[in-house]
């Protein structure tokens, strides 16, 4: 069940705010129960078949909580720490790496017999990481948690369970406690109403409709030329944004209308000046656990500026075989982590360039990048660079100088025209100089507000002609 899906907005939504609302009035631990409930049902509609590991892995983690948390010895702490940190990272890495291992080592030897076939389990990253994030503030002595119900609602909060945002427990717990008899405030519902519409127009009407410029390419890099590996990856830099920040801002605005408010996770990552910029804007909750609990812990730059690159480096590697298994997946971290280490080098040595050249720069990069993070394989990714830069020859097609009717429709290759390429232009400077929905909400008055609000509403009438339960989140398969 998808949150684009009308089955989820006009049926699942509802029904769970009202039963939440009704049973928030007998006591907010009924109304924390059946938000727990609904939201395993959620997930059960998405992955049934890896339900009971959800459970498990619930159930397993609350306990090693509790176990921390009852410890009064740092060093025992650190010792169940290690363990459940193991456990979890083994459970992740057996169903997200065990079939790109096998892969290669039935590569080696030439022997497909090796190659193993294990089903991705919904979520399991997001999941996997809040829990683990749990137990090492569990050992900080930064929280403590006693009711297996209240924890089971951190971990399976469905607005959060897809494609996060990464939630820590300290900031989520209050929140849930104050599930009781007095609706959530009006504005928070109004802002959550404008965000849910918001993010559902992003996602079907701009995100979902620039696949139809990504996925040609990328599924026959070796029939295009430049104009197509240009337009494909600007048409995918856009579509991955509007994505999976309108999923993420459905998720805050929904979460809203139960008066809770999850984390930004995406705050305009595209007006970046810098690539470390870029990662305090991009997937914010992912850079914040990964900044917490693999930068710092590396040693981050507390032992000296050499250490401080190679811990760089290793974080955006450990960052870019979170993303996925394979080989493309590990390049992009590895490209993300060497523009740090650049990026950290040129600081350090007073460099400086104009803003406007440092935010062109730093998109282009990203834009690169992307290149790897979309392609089937590292051979294409290199075949669409090599293209992008005219290396294989720079070829435009006869259809570039062909006019249609009335000379209004310039076709500029097989799968863009001149008003097309003009849309994308426009996307990619609103999303380089504009405010975002959170920039704009903030800085209106209550009459802008309810301008707003009107605004919001015309968007979701224009996204219910694109409701649809069969396009999947980009990010649905992490």
């Amino acid at each position: 069940m998808l949150f684009n899906s009308s089955v989820f907005l006009f049926y699942f939504l509802p029904a769970v705010i009202a039963l939440v609302w009704l049973s928030g009035r007998v006591s907010s631990f009924a109304g924390r129960v059946v938000l727990a409930l609904a939201s395993l049902y959620f997930y059960s509609q998405g992955d049934s078949g890896h339900l009971v590991l959800l459970l498990v892995s619930t159930l397993t983690n609350f306990m090693l909580g509790a176990r921390i948390q009852g410890l009064g010895s740092l060093g025992a702490r650190k010792h169940w720490l290690m363990i459940g940190v193991a456990l979890n990272l083994g459970c992740l890495a057996l169903f997200k790496y065990l079939n790109f291992l096998s892969g290669v080592v039935a590569d080696a030897v030439s022997m497909d017999a090796l190659r193993t076939h294990v089903a991705l389990p919904l979520g399991i990253s997001f999941y996997t990481f809040t829990q683990i994030a749990y137990l090492v503030d569990s050992a900080g002595g930064d929280v403590k948690e006693k009711s297996i119900v209240d924890y089971a609602l951190f971990v399976w909060y469905f607005p959060h369970q897809i494609a996060g945002p990464i939630l820590h427990h300290k900031e989520m717990m209050p929140q849930f406690a104050k599930i009781h008899r007095q609706l959530p405030d009006g504005k928070m519902v109004a802002e959550g109403l404008v965000l849910l519409i918001v993010g559902l127009f992003k996602k079907v009407c701009i995100a979902d409709t620039l696949a139809r410029y990504v996925d040609p390419v990328f599924a026959n890099v070796g029939s295009m030329e430049i104009l197509d590996a240009w337009t494909a990856t600007v048409a995918y830099t856009l579509q991955l944004y509007f994505d999976f920040s309108g999923y993420s801002e459905m998720a805050m605005g929904m979460a809203l209308l139960f008066g809770i408010r999850l984390p930004i996770n995406f705050n305009s990552p595209y007006k970046s000046k810098d690539i470390s910029e870029f990662w305090k804007r991009w997937h914010m909750t992912l850079s914040r656990f990964l900044r917490d609990y693999v930068y710092i812990p590396l040693g981050g730059s507390r032992r000296g500026f050499v250490w401080t690159l190679v811990a760089l480096a290793l974080t955006m590697l450990i960052g870019g075989a979170w993303h996925g298994a394979g080989w493309t997946f590990i390049a992009w971290g590895t490209m993300h982590g060497t523009g740090l280490v650049i990026h950290r080098c040129w600081k350090h040595g007073g460099f400086s360039m104009p803003g406007w050249a440092a935010q062109a720069l730093t998109i282009l990069f990203v834009a690169l990048a992307w290149v790897l993070f979309r392609a089937n394989t590292l051979g294409d990714a290199l075949d669409l660079w090599r293209k992008m830069f005219g290396m294989d020859g720079i070829v435009l097609p006869a259809a570039f100088r062909s006019f249609e009717t009335f000379g209004a429709r310039v076709v500029l290759s097989p799968v863009i025209t001149g008003m097309e390429l003009a849309y994308m232009s426009v996307l990619l400077g609103l999303c380089m100089s504009q405010k975002n929905i959170h920039e704009w909400w903030e800085s209106t008055s209550v009459a802008p507000r309810r301008r707003y609000v009107a605004a919001a509403t015309l968007l979701a009438t224009a996204s219910m002609f694109y409701v649809s339960s069969e396009v999947k989140l980009l990010y649905w398969s992490f």
